[in-house]
C-alpha cells in the first residue's frame, strides 16, 4: 500500500487484527526485514511494517534526516487514524521512534531496539567502518549516521508512551547510551539482552515478536 505524506510516497504492507503496531526497520533495511516476526504478531496485533523514505518502496529522496522520517510516520498515523499505536523501531527505525513519540499521544506503546542519540552514542569501532566505507563509496544513507541524529534529553522527557529500550549484550550501541536512553524516558524499562547483538534477535527472526508480545499484552 502507498500512503503520500510529506511531498513522497511511504509505502506500507498492512497484516492483521487487533491493536495497531508499526514496525520500521533499520538503516539500508527495508519492511522485508520483519517478515518472520508479522507472522506471529498478526494474531494479536494489526501489523503496519514501513519502508523509511529513500528505503525499499519508498520516494527516493536527495537528503536523508531523522527528523523528516519521524514527520512521515506522524503523518502516517494520522491519514490511517491510527490511535492507542504501538511503534516498535530498530536501529534508525527505534531513533525514528523516540522522535515520533515525542510528538504525538497517538503512540501509547513505545517499543526501541539498539537506538542512539547522537553519532558519539555507538561503538569506535562502527564509527570508523561508516566513515571509511562512505569516503570510498559516499553513501546517503552512511552520511546520515555519521552526523545524526542529535537528541537532547528534553525529547526524551516529552515522551509519555509506555516505553521498552532493548539492546544486545554485543550491541553496536554504548552501554551507556542505552541506559541513558531509559533513565530519561519516565518511567521507561530497560533490557539487555544476553548474547544478542545489533539486530540478531530483529532481522528476520521471531525472537523480537515474543518480546513485543509479552511487553505489551503481558
Amino acid at each position: 500500500m502507498i500512503a503520500k505524506v510529506n511531498g513522497i510516497e511511504l509505502y506500507y504492507e498492512r497484516s492483521g487484527e487487533g491493536r495497531p503496531l508499526l514496525l520500521v526497520h533499520g538503516n539500508g533495511e527495508d519492511h522485508t526485514i520483519f517478515n518472520e516476526a508479522v507472522r506471529e504478531l498478526r494474531r494479536d496485533f494489526c501489523c503496519y511494517t514501513v519502508d523509511s523514505r529513500g528505503h525499499g518502496r519508498s520516494s527516493r529522496v536527495k537528503a536523508l534526516h531523522y527528523e523528516d522520517m519521524a514527520a512521515d510516520m506522524l503523518a502516517l498515523l494520522e491519514a490511517l487514524d491510527l490511535r492507542d499505536a504501538v511503534f516498535y523501531g530498530f536501529s534508525d527505525g527505534g531513533i525514528v521512534g523516540l522522535l515520533t513519540a515525542a510528538k504525538t499521544e497517538r503512540v501509547t506503546t513505545l517499543i526501541v531496539s539498539g537506538a542512539n542519540l547522537s553519532p558519539q552514542g555507538v561503538t569506535k569501532k562502527l564509527r570508523a567502518q561508516l566513515w571509511l566505507l562512505n569516503k570510498l563509496r559516499p553513501d546517503e544513507k552512511l552520511a546520515l549516521m555519521l552526523r545524526e541524529p542529535q537528541i537532547e534529553d528534553a525529547t526524551l522527557r516529552a515522551i509519555r508512551a509506555e516505553t521498552l529500550v532493548l539492546a544486545g549484550t554485543g550491541d553496536l550501541i554504548l552501554p551507556g547510551e542505552t541506559r541513558h536512553i531509559a533513565a530519561t524516558i519516565p518511567n521507561a524499562d530497560l533490557q539487555f539482552l544476553e548474547g544478542e547483538d545489533h539486530g540478531s534477535y530483529i532481522v528476520h527472526s521471531t525472537k523480537i515478536a515474543g518480546i513485543i508480545r509479552e511487553y505489551v499484552l503481558g
